[in-house]
């Protein structure tokens, strides 16, 4: 009975971990909640400034806002992941306490002074307002967030952040929202010490001359709001604080942030993909059940070999289905990146899963994918070195250099190029110098050394056992099917495991261009191991018909074509950017382009990694079940 309660809590577990429960139920450890008592300041801090259209991030006080009346700007040390995001989190000159609400209380100056802009400081601001800059702000490590209603329903949703201004309807004139309602609500379970659970903000554009001469007051209606203009500006920032007492638990403070995704369309993904994966099971059964096992009962009867070998050809090269591929060591430094990018892949998105990696916790996905490819660095070197020595292969050294430097070469200098346009616009997005350092002295000091580590060790080890052996002259492949052709081949094989994969790829791609949270790590998990077996049964089926044509150059073809798919990312990166996106500049574009480059290559590394250690044990099994004279 008590095994039977233990199973039975364990498949709980397990089921409310694939279907991404909420994220209060699982926390980064060490991560724990901040009690205020009634009246204790609370700070308000600002993490950047946004837009869709630019897709460049600046700092809070790139633009001429109010600062701290002490005029001292304290940035939060940040993580390698926040940096990379462009994050940068400073003091604000909001003054919120607990439980007190602000009426109305001017943030910067005076009413008899108001804050002066220059020209230029108001053109600029005109600019991020065009361009539909939003503004971030954050408190007890909570991002505000604004409602607004859906055009098609009623509904109230949540939009992170909220708009810097507006723009009339011809976009003539520019409104500035200089008044902030900031709304915060909070839960206690003993009226003596209180959470922070939500932070709202309401956005308003009041013109000056709308308020009391002397003071601070907001109308309910104001008939005019402020104007900014391409000369020198005179304004006023105000602020008001209310706040409310809330019945959601701290630990369920986010589920409002993350339930901005429909989940009944991951399932449908998740149905999909399922489907796909039953089609190609179907397919690989057939070939294996009847075709397969037939072909092997042939073999394996003497006096029926002679009609074997005229029914089939897979048998025909068994002499040379091992023979080592051209470029064996550029071909085993590819393999040894995609085994390190696919466990950095599986062991990121399983913690993230568990809710190791929340989005309380700043940064922390992009540096533990950093870390963890880093030190994946020994597991594909291992394998890489290994592969290299049952090909024969003498230069083992390079050829774990070659695997330790290839891919990650290829990245930073796409990133590098990238960079020095993000530094021409001022964004906060460049990634400074001395975090580039700290990329590099993880790259150089513990990927590369733990790379040749793992080609060492696996050279070491005895060579992966082939069961036939290589014939000395190799056999002439005759002229094959147009169906077999390489490129034909990839963009079928590329179909359906894209097909498993596009809607959970749709939600990643709003998550990067669209400033959205994306924390459906549980799906996403289940997504990726059926993408794992769809890739690997579609390669093992057009591994079997390449070797039925008599075709044995299977190593490269096998890498090659699985990463079909790949082709179909960059189509839809394609498709996204012109039908979802806005962006109309050169820069973004290019940022854009260059950024959905770097994740098709490592797509394509991923996905022909699997297939190729999918077909490589698909054949190893097939010739090892027949006998060979």
């Amino acid at each position: 009975m008590q095994q039977r309660r233990r199973l039975r809590g364990l498949l709980s577990l397990l089921v409310a971990l694939l279907a991404s429960a909420p994220a209060g139920a699982f926390y980064v450890p060490g991560v724990a909640p901040v009690e205020f008592e009634a009246g204790s300041p609370i700070k308000v801090q600002a993490i950047k400034l946004t837009s869709t259209h630019t897709q460049l991030p600046y700092d809070y006080y790139s633009l001429p806002l109010c600062r701290p009346k002490n005029g001292t700007l304290v940035y939060k040390s940040e993580n390698l992941g926040e940096v990379l995001r462009g994050d940068r989190i400073v003091n604000t000159p909001y003054e919120v306490h607990m439980k007190k609400d602000v009426v109305c209380q001017v943030l910067c100056n005076s009413f008899d002074n108001p804050m002066s802009w220059t020209k230029e400081d108001t053109n600029e601001v005109i600019s991020r307002i065009q361009h539909e800059y939003t503004v971030h702000l954050l408190v007890d490590n909570l991002p505000c967030a604004t409602r607004f209603q859906l055009v098609d329903s009623d509904d109230e949703q949540l939009d992170r952040g909220y708009r810097l201004g507006s723009t009339s309807e011809n976009g003539d004139e520019t409104y500035i929202n200089n008044h902030l309602r900031l709304v915060l609500y909070y839960h206690t379970e003993d009226n003596l010490s209180f959470r922070v659970v939500r932070f709202e903000v309401e956005t308003r554009s009041v013109d000056q001359a709308e308020q009391t001469p002397g003071g601070c007051s907001i109308p309910k209606e104001a008939k005019k709001k402020q104007l900014i203009k391409d000369t020198e500006t005179r304004l006023l920032f105000t602020y008001s604080v209310e706040w409310r007492q809330s019945s959601v638990r701290w630990a369920s403070r986010w589920d409002v942030y993350l339930a901005m995704s429909d989940v009944q369309i991951h399932w449908f993904s998740i149905v999909n993909s399922v489907v796909v994966v039953l089609f190609l099971s179907g397919i690989l059964t057939m070939i294996i059940i009847r075709t397969l096992r037939r072909d092997i009962a042939k073999y394996n009867q003497d006096d029926s070999l002679e009609e074997a070998m005229e029914e089939t050809g897979w048998k025909l090269v068994h002499g040379d289905v091992f023979r080592p591929p051209q470029r064996a060591k550029l071909f085993c430094a590819l393999v040894g990146s995609g085994v390190q990018i696919y466990l950095m892949a599986l062991v990121t998105i399983f913690f993230a899963t568990l809710g190791m990696l929340s989005p309380s916790s700043r940064g922390s996905l992009m540096t533990a994918a950093i870390t963890l490819y880093n030190f994946m660095g020994v597991l594909g070197g291992y394998f890489s070195g290994r592969l290299y020595k049952t090909m024969k292969g003498k230069m083992w050294k390079s050829t774990a250099l070659w695997t330790g430097v290839l891919y990650p070469l290829v990245v930073s200098s796409i990133v590098v190029f990238l960079n020095f346009f993000v530094w021409g616009k001022r964004s906060s997005g460049a990634i400074p110098f001395t975090s580039m350092l700290s990329v590099l002295a993880m790259w150089f000091g513990i990927s590369v050394p733990l790379v040749l580590l793992g080609s060492y060790v696996g050279f070491r080890k005895p060579p992966y056992e082939h069961p036939v052996r290589t014939n000395q002259i190799p056999r002439q492949v005759p002229e094959q099917a147009w169906y077999l052709h390489p490129i034909f081949c990839s963009l079928l094989a590329g179909v359906l495991p894209f097909g498993a994969m596009f809607i959970e790829l749709f939600f990643i791609f709003s998550a990067i261009w669209e400033n959205q949270f994306y924390y459906m790590f549980g799906f996403l998990f289940l997504v990726y191991i059926i993408l794992t077996i769809s890739c690997s049964q579609i390669s093992i089926v057009l591994a079997y018909f390449q070797l039925c044509g008599e075709d044995y150059h299977w190593w490269w073809r096998s890498f090659v074509v699985s990463g079909g798919s790949a082709i179909y990312v960059g189509a839809y990166s394609f498709f996204y950017f012109f039908t979802k996106l806005e962006i109309d500049e050169f820069v973004p574009t290019l940022l854009y382009f260059g950024y959905t480059a770097i994740i098709v290559i490592t797509f394509w590394l991923l996905t022909g990694t699997i297939g190729f250690w999918a077909a490589y044990t698909f054949i190893k099994k097939i010739y090892g079940a027949v006998k060979i004279d």
